[in-house]
């Protein structure tokens, strides 16, 4: 399925889209476990960048995150 983008702020209709991960909060903030993951899609043109939350990670990345801190 092939999905079109067009900046909200710009108008440019080219996109970047990337994983990244983040912390929560209370015990996964203090030891640093990234359990929860988004697809960030940004404007190739002005940089402006959207969130799109895709659901918490594994328990095996949890796990190795604790590990290699």
């Amino acid at each position: 399925m092939k999905q079109t983008y067009t900046c909200p702020k710009c108008g440019n209709k080219k996109a970047e889209a990337d994983k990244i991960r983040t912390t929560g909060a209370g015990f996964t903030r203090y030891f640093n476990i990234q359990n929860r993951s988004f697809t960030a899609v940004s404007c190739t043109k002005c940089g402006y960048t959207e969130l799109y939350r895709t659901g918490k990670s594994g328990g095996g990345k949890n796990v190795l995150d604790f590990l290699t801190n």
